[in-house]
């Protein structure tokens, strides 16, 4: 299949967005897949994801436009001009202290709630139905995406999950209950040093225990994107196709 890839720069509620897509002329994509960057990364960190997911499994560039969304938050004055970021970390961590894990997954980090209005000020400028949106992203912008999927009117189509961690464990709890049907694809690196591999099993087990079918892909390695797991998203978005 000959591809003819279009990249548009635009805003979307909020947030400057990368639209990326390679839907014939004029046709309305069945499903949105909006992704969202880590901390210290940048709008078009996560575009190289379409051609890969393309390829692995290319129905679905018959189908799906994706959405990369850039965070509102600079990180200039870190020295980092292009670097964004969903919410800061704190000194301690910045100057290499280890966390406190337990802590950090029962905390709802500062700048949580302004990320989570605008991510969803985003979701709505689509107007597309929610039950054909998949949201995720990479590590700040997983947990991000979890966030919002748990608490949009209704449920998404599903959550991906790169690189992700728990927080917020009271309230997603909570609101988990209520998204039983969502299905959600994890990936995580045993040796992840960033996000270590058991925060991903505790959210897998937060969901799980609320009722979400979860698929959680170890894999050998750190705070990275593996071939093996663009392979299972490729899998798991195809999937979301074909509920229609």
């Amino acid at each position: 299949m000959s591809l003819h890839p279009r990249h548009v720069r635009t805003k979307l509620g909020e947030l400057d967005c990368h639209v990326v897509d390679a839907l014939p002329e004029g046709a309305k994509p069945e499903l949105v897949v909006v992704l969202s960057h880590g901390y210290g990364a940048s709008g078009t960190d996560l575009m190289g994801l379409a051609p890969e997911l393309w390829a692995a499994a290319p129905r679905l560039a018959e189908g799906v436009r994706f959405v990369f969304t850039q965070a509102p938050l600079t990180l200039a004055h870190l020295g980092m001009p292009q670097a964004h970021a969903w919410f800061l970390l704190p000194d301690s961590v910045l100057a290499g202290e280890q966390r406190d894990w337990d802590q950090f997954a029962r905390d709802v980090p500062p700048g949580m709630p302004a990320a989570r209005r605008a991510l969803m000020s985003t979701v709505a400028a689509l107007q597309h139905p929610y039950g054909r949106i998949v949201l995720g992203g990479f590590s700040q912008g997983a947990m991000l995406s979890t966030d919002v999927a748990l608490r949009l009117e209704e449920a998404p189509a599903g959550l991906c999950l790169l690189s992700g961690t728990l927080i917020a464990v009271e309230e997603w709890k909570t609101k988990a209950r209520a998204r039983s049907s969502l299905p959600v694809f994890m990936g995580h690196g045993r040796d992840d040093t960033m996000l270590p591999f058991h925060g991903a099993e505790r959210l897998r087990d937060v969901l799980t225990g609320a009722g979400l079918p979860v698929e959680l892909l170890p894999f050998d390695g750190g705070h990275a994107i593996v071939t093996e797991e663009i392979e299972r998203m490729a899998a798991f978005l195809e999937k979301r196709l074909d509920e229609r």
